[in-house]
């Protein structure tokens, strides 16, 4: 039978981005109950991988040692999946190969110059590449935009939404962090989000709070995020509160006016989405990805100056309250399109067409 290897181990950290990549791919496989080809998933920890999905998959165990060219995993595997560009593990053989690109931020992020090492090992990637995915237009135009893409069948493939079932939360008692009401954002607190601006938008929006959740742990939060808040003195209205569980996200997007994602660099954006499947209103930057992602019902920022976006908020606050029924009913339905379980499918058939 046919041997996928998954290169999955960055499912190690699944409050990140890849981490969620990762393990929601895998359990959309999972639910396609594939029984033409088998699959091998790369972890670090397999154990917690075996106790969920069973036999259905094999499992190898990540050694730091592999991504050593000498000591490369030399099983011969019918196709060989890079779920994440960033990941320096290689196959020691010429096999098909699979490059799932996110983003290629890292050029402006670390360095434009093709010869930096980043650069260059995503160039041999691109270069052994016998199909190449990518999870939105946006990081399929940006590719082409930085590097020379070699001649093979190219994919778009949308990320699913985690979210698809609302958990019942009657029975978990969390606590409200404010009484007002307040504004949501999730994710890693670094630069790329560019969540001060929504402190200096603050300021213009008195009667409403600011819940920020995600790593907290970027000096981004002491020095850019603490000075913004000082400045502003919108300290007594800002909820920095970490990394939460599934059931606590849920809860702060069920019960917030509205989800706010000024980011300056997105592959994709789950967050948006996640918040769309709650029928609330979504404010995002007019960058990257996020107008693909977002649609023609999220509201956009098209630059950063603070009172702009607080009058952007509020008009779109009017224009969603005025037509609440349609706009949650359209919310509902993006974010339900963008499943896991078609993902799956769709990555399944790129597998088939190599072997």
């Amino acid at each position: 039978m046919k041997n996928v290897f998954l290169e999955s181990h960055n499912i190690k950290n699944q409050f990140n981005g890849f981490g969620q990549f990762n393990y929601h791919l895998i359990k959309g496989l999972y639910n396609a109950k594939i029984s033409d080809f088998k699959m091998t998933l790369h972890a670090k920890d397999t154990s917690p991988l075996e106790k969920e999905f069973g036999a259905y998959y094999n499992y190898k165990k990540y050694n730091g040692l592999s991504r050593k060219p000498l000591f490369r995993i030399r099983k011969k595997y019918h196709v060989w999946h890079c779920l994440n560009q960033n990941i320096k593990v290689e196959p020691y053989h010429n096999i098909p190969y699979v490059l799932t690109v996110h983003d290629v931020n890292f050029i402006d992020e670390v360095s434009s110059d093709l010869n930096h090492e980043t650069n260059k090992r995503f160039i041999e990637k691109l270069n052994r590449s016998s199909a190449i995915t990518y999870i939105s237009e946006f990081a399929k135009a940006s590719t082409h935009k930085y590097f020379n893409v070699p001649n093979v069948p190219e994919y778009v493939i949308y990320n699913g939404n985690p979210i698809q079932e609302l958990l019942s939360l009657n029975d978990i008692h969390i606590k409200a962090i404010t009484n007002k009401p307040y504004l949501f954002f999730i994710g890693g607190l670094t630069t790329r989000k560019n969540v001060h601006t929504l402190v200096q938008m603050l300021e213009h929006l008195p009667d409403y709070d600011l819940v920020f959740a995600g790593d907290n742990t970027d000096n981004y939060v002491k020095t850019t995020l603490a000075e913004a808040i000082t400045k502003t003195n919108t300290k007594n209205r800002i909820h920095c509160i970490g990394k939460i569980n599934a059931e606590e996200k849920q809860y702060y997007l069920q019960n917030c006016t509205a989800f706010v994602f000024p980011s300056l660099l997105e592959g994709f954006g789950i967050p948006p989405i996640e918040a769309m499947r709650f029928g609330k209103p979504v404010f995002l930057s007019n960058l990257t990805s996020l107008p693909e992602i977002g649609g023609e019902h999220a509201f956009y920022w098209d630059n950063f100056e603070a009172k702009y976006m607080a009058d952007i908020f509020k008009k779109g606050m009017h224009t969603f309250e005025t037509n609440k029924a349609a706009y949650e009913k359209a919310y509902i339905a993006r974010a339900t399109g963008f499943n896991w379980d078609k993902a799956a499918l769709e990555y399944a058939e790129v597998y088939r067409s190599l072997f």
